[in-house]
């Protein structure tokens, strides 16, 4: 009996001497469990430097034969780029790519992993080395990755490996993103679409063609190899500029509004024909 009553004891008081070092951690906790490191350095390579740095402009206008050719090449010399993400994978609509700006030009780049939204927000700047990556286009949209082979035996410039690209960036601090608004009377001009394919845009005061409240986005049945959708604007021939969806968006099979909207999106282009990628449902505002 006495053995019980001591060994009772014991655990009471031990059970008493925990309760403050318990509290003590759980208020430790509670001062950073929604606080996740924000500036970038969990993410990329610290190591990159700016010790030669261009802009996006004068990088396209270097490459512009290459690009414009279908062609590709790989830098050799240390090189490098700044820019703020304005496009990513966020609703599944922009796929294994972002876009990022400087205020000179934009560019894609190509990356084989999904889920870069977690790390790669809008409005992220980031610094990327080019060395040993490849710039080329894809209909003629300037990209950066590595070289790819179809099975038609076609090489372009797509998807470099996720291990090659968090060796090649370094993550810097949050910036604005801000769109530019698209200039509908430039549809056909040649300069104004090598200047702005891959920017941030928004088209202002247009209507979806064949928008009856309930054909959607990207329904499977319409769906193109790439597994995506084209849609027409009223008023704009779909040769000139077309909404891209894919059918994996989250989006997807929503029914494309009726009225008059300002479309936001990822503004690439393939070939002469522009392809307005929208990045997350809000980025459609209905007037």
């Amino acid at each position: 009996m006495i053995t019980y009553i001591y060994n009772n004891v014991k655990r009471a008081v031990f059970y008493l001497l925990l309760t403050p070092v318990s509290l003590l951690l759980l208020s430790c906790m509670d001062n950073d469990w929604d606080i996740p490191g924000t500036d970038g350095s969990e993410y990329g390579n610290q190591a990159v430097t700016e010790t030669n740095l261009v802009s996006i402009a004068q990088l396209k206008q270097k490459y512009a034969t290459v690009i414009y050719n279908g062609s590709y090449v790989q830098f050799t010399e240390p090189t490098q780029i700044k820019g703020v993400v304005t496009g990513n994978d966020v609703q599944g609509n922009i796929y294994n790519q972002i876009a990022i700006e400087d205020g000179t030009g934009s560019m894609i780049i190509c990356v084989a992993q999904g889920g870069m939204f977690g790390q790669l927000q809008v409005g992220r700047e980031i610094v990327v080395e080019l060395q040993d990556l490849y710039i080329g286009s894809y209909g003629q949209q300037p990209e950066i990755g590595t070289p790819y082979t179809n099975k038609n035996g076609r090489t372009y410039v797509s998807r470099m490996p996720r291990s090659l690209w968090q060796s090649h960036f370094k993550m810097l601090g949050m910036k604005s993103a801000s769109p530019t608004e698209f200039d509908k009377t430039m549809l056909g001009n040649g300069d104004y679409m090598k200047e702005n394919c891959g920017r941030l845009m928004t088209i202002k005061g247009v209507k979806f063609q064949g928008a009856n409240g309930k054909k959607v986005f990207a329904a499977d049945k319409d769906k193109d190899a790439a597994n995506s959708v084209n849609r027409s604007l009223q008023g704009i021939s779909s040769n000139q500029l077309v909404v891209r969806t894919s059918t994996y968006a989250d989006f997807a099979n929503k029914p494309m509004p009726q009225g008059e909207v300002d479309i936001t999106g990822i503004f690439t282009r393939y070939n002469n024909t522009w392809q307005v990628l929208i990045r997350e449902e809000s980025d459609i505002v209905e007037k």
